[in-house]
């Protein structure tokens, strides 16, 4: 069995592989200060609940934004499952040139949401922009060929939420659902509207303005955490994918085997 770990800001997300086929996906509360042996154990429940002990994996791949969780995870899976994972970074194989200066300065996580898409929606003479809705809104540019070409990085609905609650004192904690309408008649639609239906508004507005600047059309896929609830409410978005981050831990498991002499 293949174990993909997609570490965030937020959570981390595991997804277990039988061949090509995802059996199943769970999530823990990221922490900065996990040690070897708490990330081994939460590894454990957590796919227990699956009904998968932590000793079935074969082969591992690791994504991780979070520089102080890395190591833990990879000595919890060294030392508890008995594999060496592989870890996106410099050095991989992506099958994607990336014209991002300096190129390791793209998030992992980023690089493989956006080998998934293009393996996924890709067409020839398109590129594909993947709007991921998780801690921060990123927006990834894929070109026709394919090539990863950059993106825009804003701060996401949670912060935004989060940054009210924390600075105007009497706002309260609100959840992030999509009002009826703009006009808020009470504090908690206000919020609501502005949060929501204003993230909405910027990321259709970063879309048109990106279609200004590329020289290709392009197909819109919408993943992460408030994706969903996003999607529906945005005209320029051609499909949802939960998945896209799993895929693509797959997909570069499969293009570095164990064997592959290093680059």
């Amino acid at each position: 069995m293949l174990l993909a770990v997609d570490v965030g800001n937020t959570n981390t997300t595991l997804g277990v592989f039988a061949g090509d086929e995802l059996d199943a996906e769970l999530r823990l509360s990221t922490r900065r200060d996990w040690t070897r042996d708490e990330v081994a154990i939460g590894f454990e429940r957590a796919l227990a609940l699956a009904g998968r002990p932590l000793q079935d994996v074969r082969r591992s791949v690791v994504a991780c934004v979070v520089p102080p969780v890395l190591s833990a995870v990879v000595e919890a899976l060294v030392r508890y499952a008995g594999v060496e994972p592989l870890v996106v970074g410099p050095g991989v194989r992506t099958g994607m040139p990336i014209r991002y200066d300096p190129p390791q300065d793209v998030g992992a996580d980023r690089v493989v949401t956006a080998v998934a898409a293009w393996e996924r929606y890709g067409r020839p003479g398109h590129g594909v922009v993947i709007v991921d809705c998780g801690t921060a809104t990123t927006f990834d540019v894929v070109g026709p060929r394919p090539e990863y070409l950059g993106g825009v990085i804003a701060p996401g609905l949670g912060i935004g939420a989060d940054a009210l609650f924390a600075r105007a004192a009497k706002l309260p904690r609100i959840d992030l659902t999509v009002p009826r309408r703009a006009l808020g008649r009470n504090t908690a639609e206000a919020m609501r509207s502005g949060l929501v239906l204003g993230h909405v508004a910027m990321v259709e507005g970063m879309l048109a303005r990106l279609a200004g600047e590329l020289a290709f059309p392009f197909v819109t896929v919408a993943t992460g955490g408030f994706g969903r609830v996003l999607a529906d409410h945005l005209d320029a978005v051609a499909f949802h994918d939960d998945t896209l981050v799993l895929e693509g831990l797959r997909i570069l498991a499969e293009r570095n085997p164990p064997d592959a002499p290093p680059r």
